[in-house]
């Protein structure tokens, strides 16, 4: 052993500083990746009245993506809640857009979103496309809520804990 090569840092080996400093590496890496934010993807939506909503044109605005479908129990259950969501916010800029899964039928779509006046914006996913672009979306009710710069801020798989989601848009719409 050389007389010139220190075995102790501060107290410490060289074993024992190297393997404490790749430690506090992962766990900076962890929480910077903790706190990147993922962006909406660029997609289109296609409403049941023809209306084409690209989610790009909603920057500035809080948005909620949707994606339900009228053979879901849980959509169909949450829904009366999401209308009250945004009739409370919809007036301080909120936006709102319930995307009918691919295996929806159109017609049920329609028929859903008109017996129950829904306020909100309703877009057919007919190629899936739309889904596939947040994630492969599979299950449902998935509903993402998407901040003012396009960050997605909670993503919601089930029903939310609305009071949680309410106080996240109280949030976001005050920025």
């Amino acid at each position: 052993m050389s007389r010139h090569f220190p075995r102790r840092i501060a107290g410490l080996t060289i074993i024992q500083t190297m393997s404490l400093l790749t430690i506090l590496g992962i766990v900076l890496f962890a929480a910077l990746s903790l706190f990147k934010k993922e962006s909406a993807p660029a997609v289109s939506f296609r409403t049941l009245n023809g209306e084409l909503i690209a989610l790009e044109s909603l920057r500035g605005k809080v948005v909620m993506v949707n994606f339900w479908a009228t053979s879901c129990a849980t959509c169909v259950q949450e829904m009366p809640e999401m209308v009250e969501t945004y009739k409370k916010y919809s007036d301080r800029g909120l936006e709102f857009i319930a995307v009918a899964m691919s295996y929806d039928p159109p017609s049920y779509v329609l028929n859903y979103a008109e017996s129950r006046q829904l306020p909100f914006k309703v877009a057919l996913d007919t190629d899936g496309q739309a889904a596939k672009s947040f994630g492969d979306v599979k299950l449902t009710p998935t509903t993402f809520v998407i901040g003012k710069d396009g960050a997605i801020l909670k993503r919601y798989v089930g029903i939310p804990e609305f009071a949680s989601m309410h106080q996240l848009l109280e949030k976001a719409l005050a920025i």
